[in-house]
């Protein structure tokens, strides 16, 4: 099942409809003002790396996050030529990339890369780095970070993580992978649904909901080494963690007492305490980034809307109020902005708030019909969430301004459930 079905069936733990395979990028839209870039194909890299082009790989991630526009560049250069800034003026371009690739003795790759301003006609910096074979696509992420950062003044998110979920005829996968869709891993393989990750803060755990037991218990999952523990098995239903910014508390909706609440337990599993006490539904919790409140969904309005609460409980806020079925909210890391999804008759879209600005009024991003589960890149300039393409179930990525869309798709099946890893990797 999907977020469409209900929001009942929602809060009960519905199943997502995913699948496992290498993913294919598309991108489409045009941004408002994109940086034109020219990136060499790096020296050596056909013959060093013939299945891995690292220069392919910067100009996909530096065109998917909106703020880049790829400009042609043929020709041969690598990090100590000598560029013409005026040929490079003339294609167009406003920045230039190149740098080469090297296999060095001890089967190690030395990497190396120069950035140029053509505007100014100076260099603005580059880097060299050793790895191994299995670090080149995360070494080509790297380079893209800091092509971002020079040239935008934000940190880039190319060499996060991001976890989802997909299923496979009967097996169900937790999967960890780059923030592209690519280099995936197995965190675990069930039988029975995986639903709802959460990164911890430091990106070195993954709570999620199992139904491993045949029933909603949530577990704890070191992704380094896939030892875990399980944090909430209580009567009825244990489901939705939410990791706490100091990564010492989760947010959780249980149902131990009856209708589904949201409680607190710490990271070890103890001191759980309850945070709501309603006669509807409470669940979907996301801590701000202070820590000091929680967005979450509750129908005790007589539809699923999202509410906002102290950490220490309280009074309770709505913060929706247009439309009659609004679910899944995530928070930008600056915490003005909300994204969530919301029903109009039988479709369902992404949308976000500003919350910085008082009477303002939700913005759809998509033209889609069966968004689900919006998260936020760690920088706050992109949001990935699921939806259905083309017969198939598949995840997005979004400028904010919803003008430029990155479809990762996977040709094997359908994928779901993501959410967006921290910095620090």
């Amino acid at each position: 099942m999907t977020l469409k079905r209900s929001f009942l069936a929602l809060c009960a733990l519905a199943l997502t409809a995913p699948a496992w395979a290498q993913f294919r990028v598309e991108i489409s839209g045009v941004g408002a003002t994109q940086l034109p870039i020219a990136i060499v194909k790096f020296r050596d890299e056909d013959r060093n790396t013939p299945s891995l082009s690292i220069s392919a790989i910067v100009r996909a991630d530096l065109e998917r996050s909106g703020v880049f526009r790829s400009v042609d560049a043929p020709g041969a250069l690598d990090e100590n030529s000598q560029p013409v800034m005026a040929d490079w003026r003339g294609r167009g371009a406003d920045a230039l990339v190149a740098g080469s690739v090297a296999r060095l003795a001890d089967g190690r790759f030395d990497v190396r890369f120069k950035l140029w301003d053509v505007v100014k006609g100076a260099p603005i910096g580059g880097q060299a780095t050793a790895v191994q074979a299995g670090d080149l696509r995360l070494a080509a992420h790297r380079i893209a970070d800091y092509i971002y950062e020079k040239l935008t003044g934000d940190k880039g998110v190319f060499s996060t993580r991001i976890a989802y979920v997909t299923k496979a005829g009967s097996r169900y996968t937790l999967r960890v992978a780059d923030a592209d869709g690519e280099g995936g891993q197995v965190a675990l393989n069930s039988p029975e649904p995986i639903i709802s990750p959460a990164w911890s803060p430091d990106g070195k755990q993954l709570a999620y909901v199992s139904f491993e037991k045949r029933k909603a218990v949530v577990y704890i999952q070191d992704t380094a080494t896939g030892a875990r523990r399980v944090l909430a098995d209580f009567r009825g239903s244990n489901s939705a963690p939410a990791w706490s910014p100091d990564g010492q508390t989760l947010a959780v909706t249980l149902s131990r007492s009856g209708n589904s609440q949201l409680y607190l337990i710490d990271r070890n599993g103890g001191n759980v305490r309850r945070l709501t006490s309603s006669n509807a539904i409470d669940t979907e919790p996301v801590f701000t980034q202070d820590g000091r409140s929680i967005y979450f969904v509750s129908d005790r309005g007589g539809g699923p809307q999202i509410y906002r609460t102290s950490v220490s409980g309280g009074a309770v806020e709505r913060i929706t109020f247009n439309g009659s079925y609004n679910i899944s909210p995530a928070i930008s890391p600056d915490g003005r902005t909300l994204a969530y999804i919301t029903r109009q008759g039988n479709t369902f879209h992404l949308v976000t708030l500003d919350l910085a600005t008082p009477g303002a009024q939700p913005v759809a991003l998509t033209d889609s019909n069966q968004d689900e589960r919006p998260s936020f890149a760690p920088n706050g300039r992109l949001i990935i969430y699921a939806t259905r393409a083309q017969g198939h179930d598949v995840l997005m990525t979004t400028t904010l301004d919803g003008k430029i869309k990155a479809r990762l798709s996977s040709a094997a099946g359908d994928v779901r459930e993501p959410i967006w890893g921290p910095f620090g990797r």
